[in-house]
């Protein structure tokens, strides 16, 4: 018989340290809230005041994501500050399609051992986006499942909630051939395409984290990890006007498969090559593995992270907008009669 006594410790779970991260955790997300935050980190729930006096009939947007494969560059170069933001991003810009802007924000972390350094340093990241991006970091939850992953490697998902007035819900019912299409540059990979990525550079080529590529002008790690943008700040002062007919998120599935999303069954989008500034990662990657062009673009975004359908009449006002806020915006296409479909020409 067993006269040791066992603890949850033994079993590869240390409570102290989970303590020590929440600490650190509640610290950082004081930091997103505001005044319609009623609760504090530590709650079995997060309270967030729901009154909208402002909007006539307010609409609840809810989305959840992850950051995929990028964790493992992140685990591989030691650099866990940014993935946290990548997140937040990513939540924020998948409601942003439909007109919502960010209410607040909850998080999922998980590893197989939970290092508080390490946690806290995601979850600044988080408390960063959610910052920038004017929402509250509610609450969310760690969990530590020694057996599950492999050691200094984690998981992340994000929750966000927005709202939108129903009025101003963007859904792609007032798209009408001939519109045009916009698009808002990416700056690489943002969170889509990394288990391709990570085989061409690392077995294909061969190349380590750390190597410099002049044709990156970077690092390969740094080049990875470039950020998932946001393009809340971009659009602010356009979602009331009504000249947003349409947006996609570039994710997983890149134009190909993002873009019919939005669009009605009788319509279909032409894009034209060469229309905006092709990303020297995206040129570099296609060559080491002779990838097909159309596995690259359902693969990844192609150096474009947001794509707007607006009516002919608005693209200059459109353009002028998004330029005064310091992005760059490409008219790439334009809508034609079809069956939902994207042709590159």
């Amino acid at each position: 018989m067993m006269s040791k006594s066992i603890t949850y410790s033994d079993a590869g779970v240390s409570i102290d340290a989970a303590n020590r991260a929440v600490a650190w955790i509640k610290e950082m997300a004081r930091t997103t809230f505001n005044a319609r935050t009623l609760s504090e980190i530590g709650s079995f729930g997060g309270m967030f005041d729901g009154a909208f006096p402002n909007l006539q009939a307010p609409v609840l947007v809810a989305s959840a994501d992850g950051v995929g494969t990028k964790l493992k560059i992140a685990s591989e170069t030691n650099t866990h500050d940014t993935v946290g933001r990548d997140l937040v991003n990513h939540c924020v810009n998948d409601i942003l399609v439909q007109g919502a802007r960010p209410l607040f924000f909850l998080d999922y972390i998980a590893a197989g051992v939970l290092a508080p350094e390490t946690i806290a340093s995601v979850v600044a990241g988080m408390a960063r986006g959610c910052r920038e991006n004017g929402c509250v970091l509610l609450g969310g939850e760690t969990a530590e499942m020694p057996g599950f992953y492999a050691i200094g490697e984690y998981d992340i998902a994000g929750f966000i909630v927005g709202v939108v007035d129903r009025a101003r819900v963007i859904d792609g019912s007032r798209i009408i051939v001939g519109d045009a299409v916009l698009a808002l540059p990416s700056v690489g990979l943002h969170t889509n395409g990394y288990s391709l990525a990570r085989k061409l550079f690392f077995e294909v080529a061969g190349y380590k984290p750390d190597i410099h590529l002049n044709e990156l002008g970077m690092t390969v790690s740094a080049a990875l990890l470039a950020p998932h943008i946001s393009y809340l700040d971009a659009l602010e002062g356009l979602l009331d006007r009504g000249v947003l007919k349409g947006l996609a998120h570039i994710t997983g599935g890149g134009l190909l498969e993002n873009i019919p999303r939005v669009l009605p069954e009788s319509m279909s989008v032409e894009i034209a090559h060469g229309s905006w500034p092709m990303l020297p990662i995206f040129v570099l990657m296609q060559r080491l593995g002779h990838v097909p062009e159309e596995e690259m673009y359902r693969t990844f975004n192609m150096g474009i992270g947001m794509i707007i359908i607006c009516a002919s009449s608005d693209v200059s006002n459109i353009k002028a907008y998004i330029a005064a806020r310091g992005t760059s915006c490409y008219e790439v296409g334009r809508v034609v009669a079809g069956a939902r479909e994207i042709k590159l020409i």
